[in-house]
């Protein structure tokens, strides 16, 4: 059973045109999230002002990428799976994507608004859409093939092109030596690479091939050079998630048991972080250590205080200037110019409110957890892997924004991980039977 479900093979079997169709848009597709359209950027204040002042007002080269490899998948999933491909997206999901659409009625930039739900919705559905059309093996063979090549990149790249390496004219002094690669910046790399730590953690458990071992050690290698340390921080605890799932995969009793302990450690750190803000804020209160943190989520909290319902409206954030709705309440200093708030549970709540937030926690925390312990999921090893990226993801949201952000590559990992587990399910139903 485990074989047919989780088979990440480096040659998968040839497909038909449409299906390479959508392989092609999906590799494309990837490679923008986990990647970007400017690998070595120049990190100067004056470049990084003009690239924010260009997405500001809209970023029509990554526009027309995401929406080419949409249109590329969308063909090819229309042509495979007709009418069906829309059950791959999950009902939550979708009232989601229209909450962020509807907050342009009472948010203060709507063509702002609606130009990015339509760029989150495109990217949404290109997700759901390809792993559906391609099914378990498939997404996960070229997801791996995919990380690979990126994490083999990356460590070239820091040790033959001086770009690769945060320089001492960055515009975070503190940041001059740390890797980061084919990506914009060191905490980008560093959470690529700790998923890919993970990933091929998993892959060497159920292949014991050698090149899965080679790439889990230099996913390693490559992530402390990286000095990211949310993820270097995470992933421990992300592995241990895992590792938990795993062990407990034996019996019903070990299911529930893990489950309600894993579900009661998650909210733990939730509520540590949210009745313990004044001491947490204090011991980040260094902008140099932890990109002034403590004073963007301060203006945060105090933002959500004032507007709790519906919000400042959906991708109002970052990188809109004066027109963000924190900047009366940091004023027109550093931390105005910011691009996302580092947390994505805090950002959510200020750009959707507090409905908003909910439907988000439902649709893309509590529903897939649940979905995790079901008796029919019989992987351990699959689903592991899976759950470790999960808890990952969630805890990564507590220091930078993923949620609904087409340019983060853990939002892309979190709708994948939802996309698996649905067709995952969908196809054990299938060789089950009537």
């Amino acid at each position: 059973m485990a074989a047919d479900v989780y088979s990440p093979a480096l040659a998968a079997p040839r497909t038909d045109w449409d299906i390479r169709i959508v392989e092609i848009g999906f590799v494309l597709v990837l490679l923008l999230i986990l990647v970007g359209l400017t690998p070595f950027d120049v990190r100067t204040a004056a470049a990084i002002a003009a690239r924010d002042a260009a997405t500001a007002a809209g970023d029509s080269v990554r526009q027309l990428a995401f929406l080419s490899t949409f249109c590329m998948i969308a063909c090819g999933a229309w042509r495979k799976r007709g009418l069906k491909i829309f059950g791959a997206v999950p009902v939550l999901i979708g009232l989601l994507l229209v909450w962020c659409f509807a907050s342009a009625l009472w948010g203060d930039e709507p063509a702002v608004i609606t130009r990015r739900a339509i760029l989150a919705a495109i990217f949404v559905l290109s997700m759901l859409f390809a792993v559906d059309a391609l099914g378990t093996t498939r997404t996960l063979a070229i997801w791996r093939n995919v990380v690979a090549v990126i994490v083999i990149g990356d460590i070239a790249s820091s040790l033959l092109i001086h770009a690769a390496v945060h320089q001492p004219d960055d515009l975070e002094a503190g940041l001059a030596g740390a890797w980061r690669g084919l990506h914009s910046h060191k905490n980008m790399a560093g959470s690529v690479a700790a998923a890919a730590v993970a990933m091929f953690f998993f892959f060497a458990l159920e292949t014991r091939r050698r090149s899965d071992i080679l790439l889990c050690i230099a996913s390693v290698f490559f992530l402390v050079m990286t000095r990211s340390k949310s993820s270097i921080g995470l992933l421990p605890v992300a592995l241990a998630g895992g590792f938990l799932y795993r062990a407990a995969w034996k019996n019903k009793l070990d299911r529930a048991i893990a489950a309600l302990i894993a579900a009661l450690l998650l909210i733990g750190i939730g509520l540590v972080v949210a009745l313990e803000w004044n001491v947490i804020a204090r011991f980040l209160e260094d902008p140099q250590q932890f990109t002034g943190r403590s004073a963007i989520w301060a203006a945060e909290i105090q933002y959500i205080q004032d507007h709790s319902v519906l919000g400042a409206g959906f991708g109002t954030f970052g990188n809109t200037g004066t027109r963000s709705p924190i900047y009366h309440y940091v004023g027109p200093g550093w931390v105005a110019q910011i691009g996302e708030g580092h947390s994505g549970y805090l950002e959510m709540l200020v750009t959707l409110g507090g409905v908003g937030f909910l439907l988000c926690i439902v649709a893309l925390l509590i529903v897939p957890f649940f979905e995790f312990w079901k008796r029919n999921r019989t992987d351990a090893n699959f689903n592991a892997m899976l759950f470790t990226l999960f808890v990952f993801d969630v805890l990564h949201n507590f220091m930078e924004s993923d949620f609904i952000q087409v340019t983060s590559a853990q939002w892309g990992q979190i709708l994948l991980i939802i996309g698996l587990l649905h067709v995952s399910a969908r196809e054990m139903r299938e060789r089950a039977g009537p």
